[in-house]
């Protein structure tokens, strides 16, 4: 059974540090582009980073750019990693992964992984 699981999120202080992790397990995301959304309380889900499948290139939302850095691992399972430093206030969200590709090639499919809570506290 197909398992996209974000992992990673808690409580921390302005100025600190997480890294929040996506494992696929049941099936491989290897072709597919992957990355991190979040949402705020009252406020539309918004990219925050994304790679392709390769990992080679990477996008960066301008309120996180040299803060935050997505990267990938394409083995048996694809895992997506965000590291978060500098945490702001404003980084408190529910972040989720994401996978977007087709499907054994043909159809295009996109998986939302289970949120995962980030709190930045003063």
């Amino acid at each position: 059974m197909f398992s996209w699981q974000a992992s990673g999120g808690g409580l921390v202080q302005a100025g600190g540090s997480l890294r929040l992790s996506c494992i696929a397990s049941g099936r491989t995301l290897r072709s597919f582009a992957v990355g991190w959304f979040r949402q705020a309380p009252g406020r539309e889900r918004d990219i925050v980073a994304a790679t392709d499948w390769s990992g080679s290139r990477v996008f960066y939302a301008n309120s996180v750019k040299g803060r935050f850095t997505i990267s990938r691992h394409n083995a048996e399972n694809t895992t997506v990693t965000l590291h978060m430093n500098s945490l702001k206030l404003e980084d408190t969200a529910k972040y989720y992964c994401r996978a977007e590709g087709l499907l054994l090639g043909v159809s295009p499919t996109i998986y939302w992984g289970k949120e995962t809570l980030v709190t930045v506290s003063s």
